[in-house]
């Protein structure tokens, strides 16, 4: 199905070595043509073993933090020709064998961006209860805003077109957790396709995650971006995050010497 398409595997890395040779282990390579690490300053073995399974690496000289770590992700899948970027997060939460079915709707046309939700495996993959209060409670107020009907935003197994990387300027964004979110923002502002499919999950002890104190700053952080989202529709704020990356930015070009 993916014959004519590159797909690109994107794992944003930070003391993943425990976890990140079985997550590789499990990438059905029949559709996907490349995976690429980028690590945020591990203290763990990561880039060793990334390098072992012959992994590209890409190293940041210093913290840039989660969504920091997206952004070189996101740049370097784009730069190899990738059409579909896959991200899976290192940490063998979400399973890897579903990344056919994750691709699916962008390559038979159907969408731009394809989310992995975990709810319907809620309860058997080990969320936490208030994980999944306050999950559907932010899914909730995100789906009255971008008047969508999804049953998670809050997934780190994601599938993107090309063009909306091009499309949307997320180099803006924001180098914590909420790039995530504002990321999905940009993309219903710009009239992308949204689909979704149910994946399988695991919470065990080496998966990454975050604390009550940093999901409840996280949370706040999905309502403040919420209420910024609305306000930029209304024309209240213009926001850069909300031009299209062309006009991002612009060249100022000087007058040739006469």
């Amino acid at each position: 199905m993916a014959a004519d398409k590159k797909v690109v595997v994107i794992m944003p890395a930070y003391n993943a070595g425990k976890t990140l040779e079985r997550t590789y282990r499990e990438i059905p390579w029949d559709s996907v043509q490349e995976c690429i690490v980028v690590d945020d300053v591990s203290a763990d073995a990561t880039v060793e073993i990334a390098r072992a399974l012959g992994l590209r690496v890409f190293l940041h000289e210093e913290n840039k933090g989660y969504g920091g770590n997206q952004k070189t992700c996101y740049v370097e899948a784009l730069k190899t020709g990738a059409d579909i970027v896959v991200m899976l997060h290192p940490d063998y939460q979400y399973d890897p064998k579903k990344i056919p079915d994750l691709i699916r709707p962008i390559l038979e046309d159907r969408a731009d961006l394809v989310l992995g939700s975990r709810m319907a495996h809620a309860v058997a993959g080990g969320m936490p209860l208030y994980k999944r209060i306050s999950n559907r409670f932010l899914t909730w107020c995100e789906n009255k805003v971008f008047g969508l009907d999804l049953s998670e935003y809050h997934t780190g197994f994601r599938a993107f077109r090309r063009s909306l990387l091009e499309t949307a300027p997320f180099l803006l964004n924001s180098n914590d957790f909420i790039f995530d979110q504002e990321i999905v923002a940009q993309a219903v502002w710009f009239g992308a396709r949204i689909a979704e499919i149910s994946v399988p999950h695991r919470y065990f002890a080496e998966a990454s995650t975050i604390g009550f104190g940093r999901s409840v700053r996280y949370g706040l952080g999905v309502l403040k971006l919420l209420a910024a989202f609305l306000l930029n529709r209304r024309g209240v704020i213009a926001s850069p995050r909300y031009r299209p990356l062309h006009h991002a930015y612009t060249e100022v070009r000087t007058r040739s010497p006469q």
